[in-house]
């Protein structure tokens, strides 16, 4: 049989069409495709502990691939504190407007009539799950079970171990090693280390889910897996053979604890990659990087002071990238957070997005890649899959608001609206601080505001040089624009006049548990 030769014109095209057939599939819109969901959040981390944001002496090495194979938003902002982030992130609305003003004393309670990032996945054939720390109250109706997660195995309160004068309290003695877990409502006993614990929790149930039912894309369940560490927040206690490398250079107890829990987290992504590589999952799987706050300085060590000394000499001192402010402040330091996106074969790796987005924009963002419909009237976030696909796209300015909170509890929120506030756009931070008494007195019950300051962000992102007085009328527009921002939000901070509870669930369910019949031991999944 006679061959015949095809020209180099047909080949070239046949190569081109391949290509292009490639990149149209690269290229297909990410609007509910329906991707599992894996959203990891650590607390009190901030922007400046990963490696490949210039750490000089920290190794994240997984979380520097994680980065390398992303799209990244550069300047993604969320609240100066954890609950407050946690509730934008469920809601997809500023964490006031769900009544959370502060991580205790009630009011860290998010308000019940919030639909949740769950519950708007359900609607989409999705299951979830919560491993780690949620920090949205601890009564029961408050509780993560109760609020469409479809496996909870969390700890209470804030932080492992911790309890307060109010409802908000972990179970009574708990600590970082060994501790006690509720897990769909009852405490297991576990043995391990809590990091390590809600990252082999979250992989058992990822395993289960996605090893179960049909095999068909069309027909399985997506899952949305929140895996959420407690570390690195204090009382900053890391495993010996992470902390050991920071207390052999001369750090300090409390800075080793908090540096070698990041790098402790750091081992976890890389073991959380790992197996979805090995089940195949990286194909239909969003993983998500993040944390709830900006840096620490309870551990990270105090700015411009020495923490420890390498082998050859170099002195080694906190890093938060140049940035003003940390945990608990309204400047960029303060609410400033890493954001990595990967998909492999659909969401571009090693990109870079510029635009300003926050915690608000996650739940619409997740709603849209599951072609779910977000609650009418509660979102207020935008969805980030425009930028996504295409860090060039058109978006639109907006401002996005700040508050510290943390008032006092019996004080008149008013009294703290221009006390620990920012408004941000893409080129302006326009920042009110100070004390209540020095910043806001009453005249004709109308709060007066002291001078507040103005950044260039693009020019000055260290916010070294305020520039009210050159521009004046950006100031007053963001002043306006916050005013307005304010009496929106003020009614519906339905937790300021909440009592006290003398009833801490957490300690009440696990003494009737043991009086019941104790506290198993927890099965760990097999991997």
């Amino acid at each position: 049989m006679k061959r015949t030769s095809l020209s180099p014109f047909v080949l070239l095209a046949a190569a081109f069409l391949t290509l292009a057939s490639q990149l149209a599939a690269t290229a297909a819109p990410l609007a509910g495709s329906r991707p599992n969901i894996v959203l990891l959040i650590t607390d009190d981390q901030g922007y400046g502990p990963v490696g490949k944001h210039g750490h000089p002496w920290i190794r994240t090495p997984n979380l520097d691939k994680l980065f390398a194979s992303s799209t990244r938003f550069d300047r993604f902002l969320v609240s100066p504190t954890c609950s407050p982030t946690r509730a934008a992130l469920m809601t997809g609305r500023h964490p006031m407007k769900n009544g959370v003003t502060h991580t205790i004393l009630e009011r860290e309670r998010m308000t019940l009539d919030a639909v949740t990032t769950p519950q708007v996945l359900k609607s989409a054939g999705y299951t979830s799950g919560i491993f780690g720390k949620w920090h949205l109250g601890d009564e029961e109706p408050y509780q993560p079970h109760q609020r469409d997660f479809d496996e909870a195995f969390i700890h209470g309160a804030g932080g492992i171990g911790q309890a307060y004068a109010c409802s908000c309290a972990d179970a009574p003695g708990n600590k970082y090693f060994d501790p006690v877990i509720r897990h769909n409502g009852s405490f297991v006993k576990t043995k391990g280390y809590c990091t390590d614990l809600f990252y082999t929790a979250a992989l058992g149930w990822i395993k289960k889910i996605s090893q179960s039912g049909s095999s068909s894309s069309a027909d399985r369940t997506p899952f949305f897996a929140y895996i959420t560490t407690n570390a690195p927040h204090g009382p900053f206690i890391a495993p010996e053979k992470n902390a050991k490398r920071f207390t052999n250079l001369g750090f300090e107890d409390k800075t080793a604890g908090f540096y070698g829990m990041i790098e402790n987290i750091d081992e976890n992504v890389g073991r959380l990659m790992k197996k979805l590589k090995q089940w195949n999952l990286l194909e239909n799987t969003v993983v998500i990087f993040m944390s709830d706050n900006g840096m620490t300085g309870g551990g990270s060590g105090r700015m411009g002071q020495a923490i420890g000394t390498m082998p050859d000499g170099t002195v080694l001192y906190p890093y938060n990238a140049d940035m003003k402010g940390q945990k608990g402040s309204a400047d960029e330091g303060g609410v400033r957070v890493p954001f990595f996106v990967r998909w492999d074969g659909k969401i571009g790796a090693n990109r870079s997005i510029d635009r300003i987005a926050a915690h608000i924009d996650i739940l619409p963002t997740l709603a849209a890649l599951a072609g779910a419909e977000v609650p009418a009237g509660q979102v207020e976030g935008r969805s980030l899959l425009p930028l996504i696909e295409d860090p060039d796209a058109e978006w639109s300015d907006r401002y996005l608001f700040t508050h510290k909170g943390r008032w006092k509890t019996g004080d008149d929120p008013d009294n703290s609206q221009w006390k620990d506030f920012a408004v941000r756009n893409q080129r302006f931070r326009y920042v009110g601080g100070g004390t209540a008494k020095s910043v806001v007195e009453k005249k004709n019950k109308k709060s007066v505001s002291a001078k507040a300051t103005l950044y260039d962000m693009q020019k000055d992102p260290g916010q070294t040089t305020d520039v009210i007085d050159q521009y004046p009328e950006v100031a007053k527009k963001m002043r306006a624009a916050y005013e307005a921002w304010w009496q929106e939000t003020r009614p519906m901070m339905v937790n300021e006049d909440a009592p006290m509870s003398p009833v801490r669930p957490f300690h009440v369910l696990y003494e009737n548990q043991m009086k019941e019949g104790g506290i198993p031991d927890w099965q760990p999944p097999s991997l």
